[in-house]
């Protein structure tokens, strides 16, 4: 005999059949969520920051996570900018090339 009730709840634990489903049934897409572990004593720190700036502290790390990949990716930018050579468009580095005349004066 099946019991209705423990079926009723396994079912709610049950993972949502959509992947993209929060649980709520609003969608997000591809995101992909990342757990963070952290000490008490920045975890304290962390939902201090974020009650002062009237946000989460769930919102407030992902903020500044994603501020820092945006960081990173505009530096990777710069320094891919900085070894273009303007002249052909090919790329060019501080290496120092040797007269290969080895008997040749300065």
């Amino acid at each position: 005999m099946e019991d209705h009730e423990l079926t009723s709840y396994l079912a709610a634990l049950a993972p949502e059949t959509s992947p993209e489903s929060t649980g709520t049934g609003k969608r997000f897409g591809e995101a992909q969520v990342y757990q963070l572990r952290m000490n008490l004593v920045a975890s304290a720190q962390l939902r201090e920051l974020a009650e002062q700036r009237g946000t989460s502290p769930q919102a407030l790390a992902r903020d500044w996570v994603l501020e820092r990949l945006s960081w990173e990716a505009q530096a990777a930018s710069d320094q891919r900018r900085h070894f273009k050579d303007d002249d052909n468009g090919t790329l060019s580095t501080d290496q120092h090339v040797f007269n290969q005349d080895w008997n040749a004066k300065p």
